[in-house]
């Protein structure tokens, strides 16, 4: 292992956004839990059973926003029509509750800004200086905007994120493609990079890719379930993997 905490054979590094970057996971999650909530009260009445962040942790995190709608109903065991892209918030399709949290999402971020992880930051700086190439990969549409906020979008010479996946017709995490997309453009393949990854479809979509290294950032109190999912070591935060973290 290098003084990074990677095996020698790691050339590349491919970091997930929220919460492997950005504390942003915890808004994403109040997000979805105002919006699930209201259309379950509204469907099923003050009796129903409330969103919660085990619900998060296996059913949104990680995913595209459309499949984190259609995972978590489909485990409530209800359909919704699909609906358009362009679907007005309160529209009761899968793009309409996915635009509602969207909406939410943004306006948590614009009242509390963004912060960065700073171990995270330093890792990264870090990787950087020992030659190693980096990219950031994000089912997030926002992904952009919150690298600038933070001011990290030099910290990556390539970006997967929501929008480079919709443009190439890349599916999301769990599937490795998004993943896989960042390793071929940064001039390498699976087995020669590491995924950074907090969400356990991140770990799966770095199991699916055979990636060199996959190392889980618990940040909830996951580290078994990152491990049972594929991680090769779980960690609190990137600065115990060494580098001048």
């Amino acid at each position: 292992m290098t003084q990074l905490g990677l095996p020698e054979e790691i050339v590349a590094c491919l970091f997930d956004l929220d919460g492997v970057v950005t504390k942003t996971a915890v808004v994403h999650a109040a997000a979805w839990k105002e919006t699930f909530d209201a259309f379950l009260r509204e469907r099923e009445g003050e009796r129903f059973r409330p969103f919660e962040q085990a619900d998060y942790d296996e059913y949104v995190d990680g995913l595209p926003r459309a499949d984190g709608v259609r995972s978590f109903l489909a485990s409530r065991g209800i359909e919704l029509p699909e609906g358009d892209p362009g679907d007005p918030p309160d529209a009761p399709t899968v793009n309409g509750l996915g635009n509602r949290k969207n909406d939410l999402v943004l306006a948590k971020i614009r009242a509390g800004g963004v912060e960065a992880y700073d171990g995270t930051l330093r890792y990264i700086e870090a990787v950087r200086e020992q030659g190693l190439r980096t990219a950031i990969v994000s089912s997030s549409a926002n992904c952009r905007d919150v690298l600038r906020a933070i001011g990290a979008e030099d910290l990556f010479d390539v970006r997967i994120d929501g929008v480079v996946a919709a443009e190439r017709h890349l599916p999301g995490k769990p599937h490795p493609d998004t993943f896989l997309a960042a390793a071929q453009d940064l001039g390498t393949d699976a087995a020669h990079s590491a995924v950074f990854e907090d969400a356990l479809a991140g770990m799966d979509a770095g199991r699916a890719g055979r990636f060199g290294y996959v190392v889980g950032v618990d940040r909830v109190g996951q580290a078994e379930a990152l491990s049972a999912h594929g991680a090769d070591r779980v960690v609190k935060d990137l600065a115990d993997l060494g580098g001048r973290a």
